[in-house]
């Protein structure tokens, strides 16, 4: 099994109205018409676009990361239904830290579910916009003990070497004890405590087909285009928290 890859119509007027009209004033009238007919349009899209919320801006990561609480729970809303997140910061407190820094600041909204391997692990946490992307991609930090083991519904940093996780995440959907604990990088930080079946229903058609470099490169935009079908997340947000 290859490594987690983290790498780098104009109305006409009635017939009988038309007759009527001589032709300068069928003129005049219509252009009345016209611009009357037009303004609400454009005053309703004018309005409509003061109306909508500006996108979200992802910052990068913070200077000094933000402290994860001891004990706390991420929802995830995707394309399949909601699956919770609970994160035990004991287990791993850098990945805990981190993954709590990701979902408050929104980073996962709109990403692509687009490594799963079924029995094996679904993967996600490539964002879609190529700025924010650049700023998260090489964002490493160092390893840290594993004090559980990658079993199923268990979620960890994806890795390709040692201090190389960043900002991917995975859920094991089997026992990859033997798969991944030997390598001592991919440490557990929580575990998926409701909607697992939701993590096993997202679509696994395209497999390990995407390549990392293009969606990183190219974005969403590759993504929507050659991988369409691909799930994704709507929102994460915090669930609750335990000091």
């Amino acid at each position: 099994m290859p490594p987690l890859h983290t790498h780098h119509a104009l109305s006409s007027a009635p017939r009988t109205a038309v007759a009527a009209l001589g032709p300068v004033t069928l003129v005049v009238t219509l252009a009345m018409t016209l611009a009357c007919g037009d303004r609400p349009a454009r005053d309703t899209a004018a309005t409509a676009r003061a109306a909508a919320p500006a996108p979200r801006v992802i910052p990068g990561p913070a200077a000094t990361p933000p402290r994860s609480p001891d004990r706390w729970q991420a929802r995830f809303t995707t394309s399949k239904g909601d699956f919770v997140v609970a994160v035990e910061r004991s287990l791993a407190p850098r990945a805990a830290d981190r993954f709590y820094e990701l979902v408050t600041i929104g980073y996962f909204d709109g990403t692509r579910f687009f490594r799963i391997v079924p029995g094996f692990i679904t993967q996600w946490g490539i964002h879609g916009d190529t700025a924010v992307s650049a700023q998260w991609n090489d964002a490493e930090f160092p390893d840290e003990p594993m004090r559980t083991p990658n079993v199923r519904g268990t979620i960890a940093f994806a890795a390709n070497g040692p201090d190389s996780r960043a900002a991917q995440v995975f859920v094991s959907t089997g026992d990859n004890r033997k798969a991944l604990d030997r390598q001592r990088v991919f440490a557990p930080f929580g575990r998926v405590v409701e909607g697992m079946d939701v993590v096993d229903a997202l679509n696994a058609e395209y497999g390990e087909e995407p390549s990392f470099i293009k969606i990183v490169r190219q974005g969403n935009a590759y993504l929507r285009r050659w991988f369409p079908a691909l799930d994704s997340v709507v929102t994460a947000r915090v669930d609750s928290t335990t000091r």
